[in-house]
């Protein structure tokens, strides 16, 4: 079966072959056809990377058998030719991972259709027509770095399973929120942050101090903890990511502290609890990518 439509990903590198073309051989599809119908290939080959010099063309090759150890070719179809192929090393790409083949294609052959990659321990993978998913990750900072980006940028390193994804930062400054409602003193959820404000005082929630005239910088959860300790609301500026006021294209990936240990879905996003573990956001991610490249699977 001839893979189509964008962000083609073999599924196992496995199945990939590297064929250097002896003289004679041109990468034509009728050359390329008659030089491989009937050739033996092992039999878990379902595609071959075809090389003459430093051109590449890419081929998809039908088995005879899928049992026999060796088994001859009985059908070729080209799917690059030298001319939209692009051939590329980089020995720290992971070649199993789509996201990670998405973005050596992006920074080594910008524009190119169809990109091979030698990389990680000398596998050889590619990726046709690279589109990723761009998934927006809205975080509040500081802490820096951004923990969610931090672990959707780890995930994506790993995730074999997903389509080739593309992390966009939409990071809400604390300085900068502070500074649409100013204050002299603003109360911040946690120390572990290291949030600050510019001229202004800053306390802390989850070290209880006494109750000064200060503007909440926080969400519900902080709001419901001011509420517990002093008995009363203080003027706030909510920094919930999942309801930050941004208008955003594309999916988005946010959490919420009311959220505990459940992810919460919507169309066009998910949300996973303030703390999250990597299994969480590997699981968000999943959830996003099903709902905007439902068809897509490894080739």
């Amino acid at each position: 079966m001839i893979p189509h439509g964008p962000n083609v990903v073999p599924g196992r590198y496995r199945g990939v072959s590297v064929a250097t073309l002896p003289a004679g051989v041109e990468l034509a599809e009728s050359s390329l056809r008659a030089h491989f119908l009937g050739r033996e290939v092992y039999r878990r080959t379902r595609f071959v990377v075809a090389r003459r010099g430093a051109q590449t063309a890419l081929l998809a090759v039908t088995r005879e058998s899928d049992t026999e150890l060796f088994t001859p070719v009985v059908d070729v179809a080209l799917l690059a030719g030298p001319d939209e192929c692009a051939y590329v090393h980089e020995p720290e790409t992971d070649t199993a991972i789509p996201s990670m083949l998405a973005a050596t294609a992006a920074a080594a052959a910008p524009g190119t259709r169809a990109v091979v990659v030698h990389g990680r321990s000398g596998h050889v993978n590619f990726i046709i027509d690279p589109r990723p998913l761009r998934i927006v990750v809205r975080e509040v900072v500081p802490p820096e770095q951004a923990k969610l980006l931090d672990q959707a940028r780890r995930v994506l390193t790993v995730a074999e399973e997903l389509p080739p994804i593309e992390l966009v930062a939409e990071l809400v400054d604390l300085a900068e929120l502070a500074a649409t409602r100013p204050a002299d003193h603003y109360l911040l959820p946690c120390r572990g942050s290291g949030g600050e404000v510019p001229g202004a005082t800053i306390s802390y929630l989850d070290e209880r101090p006494d109750r000064a005239d200060w503007t909440l910088l926080g969400c519900t959860r902080s709001r419901q903890i001011h509420r517990w300790f002093y008995g009363d609301d203080a003027p706030h500026v909510d920094f919930c990511p999942r309801r930050a006021a941004v208008a955003v294209a594309g999916p988005v990936l946010s959490k919420c502290c009311l959220q505990e240990e459940h992810l919460e879905e919507s169309e066009g996003c998910v949300s996973v609890p303030w703390g999250s573990s990597l299994e969480q956001v590997r699981t968000a991610l999943g959830r996003l990518a099903a709902q905007r490249e439902p068809a897509w699977a490894p080739a």
